[in-house]
């Protein structure tokens, strides 16, 4: 069983985290903006710079060592995936999550990996069978560590995994245009008691459905695994109110379907 995870931190202190945050190497020309982009997205997802934060434009261009121009453009890109709100001469901020489109990516997401795995399962491949038991012995291992940011990140790795053995690459960067609201939901679940370990279960049973040629096996597991989080959507909007734009109450009948983690 996972260590349970710290707290965390309150909004105060996020931004202090990233106020404080080192300035990196310069970086190459040409790969300014997408850095800048990549950095503060993730920033954004795993809650370091929380919802609600206000951002200057001069202090992110000091922290990621570029100027000010790779930085708006970035900032463009994390307003047209809705991460960041930007008030015309005023200020750019962090923008709250947003329940709807929280579901509506993970209705995509769902969508697609059910067709992946049923695809995987009715012909296995050895070597994507070897590189996701791959994956899942390093998240073990990192969730020995309670890292919960590489965890987070393998776990990113195992489901992309089977996007790219199933040569549908280009779903995956769809999906995670429209992952962010989702993504910071989970990660707000994921320092919860038992989390890690039912991240890593289920990731088992996934693997051994593919590997044992059950599709519809692979389905239902995939089902359950793609449920934690929004599953426990009234207690997360319960415990950081102040994070969330909308009332679980909003949502349509169907749509707390218990989906995803």
């Amino acid at each position: 069983m996972a260590t349970p995870a710290a707290p965390l931190r309150s909004r105060k202190s996020v931004r202090r985290l990233a106020v404080a945050a080192p300035v990196p190497m310069p970086v190459r020309r040409g790969r300014a903006a997408p850095h800048a982009f990549e950095r503060l997205r993730e920033a954004i997802v795993s809650l370091q710079l929380a919802p609600g934060t206000v951002l200057s434009r001069a202090a992110l261009a000091r922290q990621l060592g570029v100027s000010q121009t790779p930085v708006r453009d970035a900032l463009m890109r994390l307003a047209a995936e809705g991460l960041v709100e930007v008030f015309p001469q005023h200020a750019t901020v962090v923008s709250l999550i947003d329940l709807t489109a929280a579901r509506a990516a993970h209705f995509l997401r769902r969508s697609i990996e059910l067709e992946i795995v049923r695809e995987l399962a009715m012909a296995p491949s050895a070597d994507l069978i070897a590189a996701l038991r791959a994956s899942l012995a390093r998240q073990r291992q990192i969730a020995k560590n309670n890292d919960l940011g590489a965890f987070s990140a393998e776990d990113q790795h195992f489901h992309r995994l089977m996007y790219e053995a199933a040569r549908v690459q280009d779903l995956w960067h769809l999906t995670r245009r429209h992952s962010g609201q989702i993504d910071r939901l989970r990660r707000l679940h994921l320092p919860a008691l038992g989390k890690i370990q039912i991240v890593l279960d289920d990731h088992q049973a996934i693997v051994e459905a593919i590997a044992d040629r059950q599709p519809e096996v692979a389905q239902a597991f995939l089902r359950k695994h793609l449920s934690g989080t929004l599953a426990n959507i009234e207690n997360l909007c319960a415990r950081f109110p102040e994070y969330v734009r909308a009332a679980p109450a909003a949502a349509a009948p169907n749509a707390v379907e218990k989906e995803h983690g």
